[in-house]
């Protein structure tokens, strides 16, 4: 594979107008433990964050949450001004310990969600807010509402929903302008399938999270590192170049805390599954 280079993904335009590298960094990782409190080796968690523009990668999506707000800050810190990076981030999660999450969707909470995030990274408009969870305890459209607000006042420039399934995309565009969507997603879990699909077919860009789980299929001797060893390549790689392959939507976003592991998950972007090697390993899961 030639040198790692997230252009070699393509590119994907949010919202028709913001240009992306297709492989993207999810910031979640240069926290804590259980994703809290401040990273174990700061200098580390920074030299991920310093690696991102050489690698070709200019999409990096973080949280509000991740942290919380130890992310956001870390991204500011290192990378601020923002030359030539979009910054996505999210709202509507909070925290009250490590690997602790409760979704809070009050109207006037995800408009201090926004506030403080143009706060802490620095900027006067965020190119992307997703809201993090709809809340089942508030109604959407109040949830939904507030978020269009958000984007008449200029507060954000585009919107996206994360965890949701294609009648919540629905009823949240008779509001806003849905670009983008954050589900679960990986070779080995198919379960936001029909969400895929539906995002493909409207032009929504599609953010799997947890991208590099492959379930059964990480085995030894499974069809996946087969695959991974006659590539000279890793697990990780192959499941992010199928990814890749997969949709043109697709806007994966692996994480890490460390630089040397983003540089070979960036690898992936160069990798080219043959017709066989995928239909391989569609036929693996299904």
């Amino acid at each position: 594979m030639t040198q790692a280079n997230a252009s070699a993904s393509g590119t994907f335009r949010i919202g028709g107008d913001l240009e992306v590298n297709r492989l993207g960094f999810g910031a979640m990782r240069i926290t804590g433990k259980g994703i809290w409190g401040n990273p174990e080796d700061p200098a580390k968690a920074k030299a991920v964050l310093k690696a991102l523009p050489e690698t070709g990668i200019n999409f990096i999506d973080t949280a509000d949450s991740y942290g919380p707000y130890v992310s956001e800050d870390l991204i500011r810190e290192v990378l601020h001004p923002y030359k030539g990076l979009v910054i996505a981030t999210k709202g509507g999660l909070t925290r009250h310990g490590p690997d602790k999450w409760a979704p809070v969707g009050r109207p006037e909470y995800l408009r201090q969600c926004v506030l403080m995030s143009l706060r802490r990274l620095g900027v006067e408009r965020i190119d992307l807010w997703q809201l993090h969870r709809v809340d089942e305890k508030v109604p959407a459209d109040e949830q939904f509402d507030v978020i269009k607000q958000m984007q008449k006042e200029g507060l954000i420039r585009h919107a996206g929903l994360s965890e949701v399934s294609v009648e919540q995309i629905e009823a949240a565009q008779k509001y806003f302008k849905v670009v983008t969507v954050q589900n679960l997603y990986n070779l080995g879990n198919r379960q936001s399938e029909s969400v895929l699909d539906y995002c493909e077919a409207h032009d929504i860009g599609f953010i799997p999270w947890f991208p590099l789980a492959a379930g059964e299929l990480a085995r030894e001797g499974s069809v996946l590192s087969t695959i991974a060893k006659q590539h000279g390549a890793s697990n990780g790689q192959v499941a992010l170049a199928w990814l890749l392959q997969r949709s043109k939507v697709m806007l994966p976003i692996p994480g890490t805390g460390d630089a040397e592991h983003l540089r070979e998950n960036v690898k992936g972007a160069s990798l080219h599954l043959s017709k066989e090697d995928y239909e391989a390993l569609e036929h693996a899961v299904r």
